[in-house]
């Protein structure tokens, strides 16, 4: 086993200078300020000498000695300690000395202090003690910033905050704030040659073990890094908490060391190690590095021949040329299920892998696989075939995806028929594809074209729609009965579809009675039979009716009623000649107005209202004509000093008020109902009748 060790691991000097001198001052009425540093082994050690940990200088008698770890404190905590008589030992880094420095002065200028860091580390805390102005802390560059627009932005960094988070939150407060920034860039250039020494480690590494406190943030941002690089990276405390089960089987592992990490833990790990297994190899990154100089150089997408040397838990080791072995990862080999035992029995074999990534170089035998289906699959495209992808972004042009390890590009015109003013709802959405072309000036990228499809498609679907509609207009004739299923309906009447064409049955032609709303007499979704009543093929419209093929009212009354019966009803209408109503549904009498009361009445409406019930004797009854004719006064006692007259010997006014209403249109209304006499009876046969009665 090769084991990497970090050159620029353990103590930086701000932590070494606090160590020393927490280790060596007289331990009697001293304390220190919050835990010295992120390690609790040599929290340990300071404790035991009997140096007390404080969280705020208060809690120190007066005339002790009170020690500031490297972290730094706010200017409050001082102040607090000369009021107080408290000696301070000042063990402030450096160049945390300088960041506090550069807030101070922002701060009596006037200037808004902005911190990149995380708010809770101690180092922060301080120096937002020294700021005196207002001052804001980010973590992250997807933080909200609009906050500093309208400001003066000084910007510093926790000297131990991830070099790459700085950079681009530089950028955003260049573009955000519309003011000055001047921006100091504070984090230690220690920290800064870690975190590049830890990402180089990774990049060469099967695994990589970082040490260090738990909550210590440099720590912890070393192997925030290595992990981007590595696929295996194992966070430890302390050299008591590595378990080397965990990494016996790699050919390669780094070691790395916090800032707050005694060098002697990684000793304490390296000797693990060799207890485990004694071709333990402690190295440097230079070596590695200078001994892979020595190896082919490779080049990304490149299909090399590699021989088989061995097989272990997590993959194989294969030689493609010179000494160096490279691991295959299992999850990257061509097999259902991987088996140690299986490819140790395959050792001196050759395989054909993929680079798939350089410094260090990884293989993959899936991905030599994966290039070959894809290639089969690009003669379909080229032969026509259609293919899907999912849209993972936009350009100003249109939309971009990927088709495995080819680019995949659809013009904005190419997404549907008619322009597309949103290209971003697209994005994470389902296209179906043929293609345009494929270029290859560099990497072959695929033009393609959803439109094409769509228009297809709708092309088919209106030749498909158009066959049936001749279909359906050939078969179908004025007067036929067709079965339909309702399918929607409206205020004005149901859809009904026959034989796969909507047609409309108006509500009108639903019942002989009428109805208020559709359901009254349909329901959706159920089959009944129509009339046709109506085509209109150029218009692509075909009526029909539900009535037509029920019996009407006067048909079902036929048989029920003759004159003389007596019958009862309501009154539904009132106009000057007279009043109509209603038997039963569907069937409505005419009671004239001569034929209301004994005496002579100039408007109905002065004995009869609307919805008022009364008892009437049928005079005339035609079903074929669909009338009645009604006489209430016929079922009525005659009074003792009625005068008897005749049409003749009317009043004046009557036969004016009648010529009025002939105006206005009422007696021709009468008239037509009335077609050779109310009912075939004159009004004169009418006061014949009367008098019979009487």
């Amino acid at each position: 086993m090769q084991v990497i060790i970090a050159e620029n691991g353990g103590f930086c000097s701000g932590v070494k200078s606090a160590v020393d001198l927490a280790l060596s001052v007289p331990a009697e009425n001293t304390f220190v300020l919050g835990e010295l540093i992120h390690n609790r082994d040599v929290v340990s050690l300071i404790s035991e000498r009997g140096i007390r940990t404080v969280s705020s200088p208060e809690e120190v008698p007066e005339g002790a000695t009170l020690i500031i770890r490297s972290h730094g404190a706010g200017k409050a905590v001082f102040d607090v300690c000369a009021r107080r008589g408290i000696r301070v030992l000042d063990c402030t880094c450096p160049f945390v000395k300088n960041t506090q420095r550069i807030v101070s002065r922002a701060g009596a200028e006037g200037k808004t202090v902005v911190v990149a860091g995380h708010r809770d580390h101690p180092e922060v805390v301080g120096l937002l003690g020294w700021c005196g102005a207002e001052c804001f802390v980010f973590s992250s560059e997807e933080d909200d910033f609009s906050i500093l627009r309208e400001k003066n932005v000084v910007l510093v960094a926790q000297t131990t905050f991830s070099q790459e988070k700085f950079l681009k939150i530089c950028e955003i407060l260049k573009k955000e704030c519309q003011k000055t920034v001047e921006i100091f860039p504070t984090i230690c250039y220690t920290t800064v040659r870690r975190q590049k020494e830890a990402a180089e480690i990774a990049r060469l590494c099967d695994a990589v073990v970082v040490i260090g406190g738990l909550n210590s943030s440099n720590t912890n941002k070393l192997g925030e890094i290595a992990s981007r690089h590595c696929g295996r990276v194992i966070r430890i405390a302390d050299a008591g908490a590595f378990e080397y089960e965990k990494i016996k089987n790699l050919k390669r592992v780094g070691l790395i060391l916090g800032a707050s990490t005694p060098g002697w833990q990684a000793q304490e790990v390296l000797f693990k190690m060799e207890e485990n297994n004694a071709e333990v190899q402690a190295t440097t990154m230079q070596d590695v590095v200078d001994e892979m100089g020595k190896e082919e150089r490779y080049k990304k997408g490149q299909i090399i021949t590699a021989k088989i040397v061995s097989a272990s838990d997590e993959g194989i080791y294969v030689s493609a040329s010179g000494k160096l072995e490279i691991m295959v990862a299992k999850d990257e080999l061509d097999c259902e299920a991987y088996s140690k035992e299986a490819y140790s029995a395959k050792v001196g074999e050759e395989i054909e892998l993929m680079v798939t990534a350089l410094g260090p170089v990884k293989l993959s035998q899936k991905m030599v696989k994966k290039m070959k289906e894809e290639e089969a699959m690009l003669a379909d495209i080229e032969a026509g075939a259609e293919f899907t992808v999912t849209c993972t972004g936009t350009n100003k042009g249109g939309l971009t995806a990927e088709l495995g390890t080819y680019p995949v590009f659809v013009p904005a015109k190419e997404i549907r028929s008619g322009y597309v003013k949103d290209l971003e709802k697209y994005v994470g959405k389902k296209l179906r594809l043929k293609l345009i072309e494929i270029r290859k000036e560099r990497r072959k990228e695929i033009i393609a074209s959803q439109r094409v499809i769509l228009e297809a498609e709708k092309a088919e679907r209106e030749a498909i729609k158009a066959a049936k509609e001749e279909e359906f207009f050939n078969s179908i004739q004025v007067g036929d009965v067709v079965e339909g299923k309702v399918e929607r309906v409206t205020s004005f009447g149901a859809f009904v579809s026959v034989n796969g064409f909507d047609c409309l049955a108006h509500i009108s032609d639903l019942s002989w009675t009428g109805v208020k709303a559709v359901t009254d007499v349909l329901e959706i979704g159920k089959k009944y039979e129509f009339k046709v009543l109506k085509i209109d093929r150029e218009g692509k419209k075909v009526s029909i009716g539900y009535k037509q093929l029920q019996p009407q009212p006067w048909d079902l009354v036929r048989d029920k009623y003759k004159a003389g019966d007596v019958v009862h009803g309501k009154v539904v209408r009132i106009v000057p000649f007279g009043a109509f109503v209603e038997l039963e549904k569907g069937i409505d009498g005419l009671v004239h107005v001569s034929q209301i009361s004994h005496e002579w009445l100039e408007n109905p409406t002065s004995a009869l209202s609307i919805g008022q019930e009364i008892d009437a004797k049928i005079l005339a009854f035609n079903p074929d004509e669909k009338r009645i004719t009604l006489s209430i006064k016929a079922i009525e006692p005659r009074p003792e000093t009625a005068e008897v007259r005749t049409e003749g010997e009317r009043p004046v006014r009557a036969k004016k008020a009648r010529r009025s209403n002939a105006q206005n249109g009422e007696e021709e209304e009468y008239r037509e109902w009335n077609e050779g006499g109310l009912g075939g009876a004159s009004i004169a046969e009418m006061l014949h009748l009367d008098e019979e009665n009487k």
